[in-house]
C-alpha cells in the first residue's frame, strides 16, 4: 500500500476513534464536528431495518435525544480496521437500566469517511 493511501486510512481510523471518544463523553458538538453536512446515520432501532437520519440537523437531534434517554451510554471498541474510505468498528454498547441493572449489546458500525469528514455511520447489532 502506498504511503499516501496508508495516511488516508490512518486519518479515517483516527477520526472514527475521535468520534467514539466524543460519544463516550456524550459530547454531541464534538461528534457532529467530525460529520459532514450531508451525513447519514442508520440506527439499529427499530429492528429489523432501523431508522435512517440524513443531514447534520437530524443526526444532531437524534444524538441529543439519545443521550438524554440513555445518560450512561458507553461504547467499548473491541476491534477496528479500515479499507479505503471505509472503517469498521466492532463494539460493545453498555448502559444502565432504570432498575439499576446493567445492559449491553454487541454490534458493528461501518463508517465512510469522505473529504475529511464522516459521511456515513451504518450501525448493526446482534440480537
Amino acid at each position: 500500500m502506498s504511503p499516501i493511501r496508508m495516511s488516508k486510512l490512518e486519518a479515517a481510523m483516527r477520526m472514527v476513534l475521535d468520534f467514539n471518544e466524543a460519544f463516550n463523553r456524550h459530547d454531541v458538538p464534538s461528534m457532529m464536528q467530525l460529520m459532514s453536512e450531508d451525513c447519514v446515520f442508520e440506527n439499529t432501532h427499530p429492528a429489523p431495518a432501523g431508522t435512517v437520519y440524513t443531514g447534520k440537523e437530524a443526526v444532531t437531534r437524534f444524538w441529543e435525544d439519545f443521550f438524554q434517554a440513555s445518560p450512561s451510554a458507553h461504547i467499548e471498541i473491541e476491534e477496528i480496521f479500515g479499507l479505503g474510505e471505509r472503517c469498521v468498528m466492532r463494539w460493545k454498547y453498555s448502559w444502565m437500566e432504570g432498575s439499576g441493572d446493567k445492559g449491553y449489546v454487541r454490534g458493528v458500525d461501518i463508517f465512510r469517511v469522505r473529504n475529511g469528514a464522516i459521511h456515513e455511520k451504518l450501525s448493526y447489532v446482534k440480537g
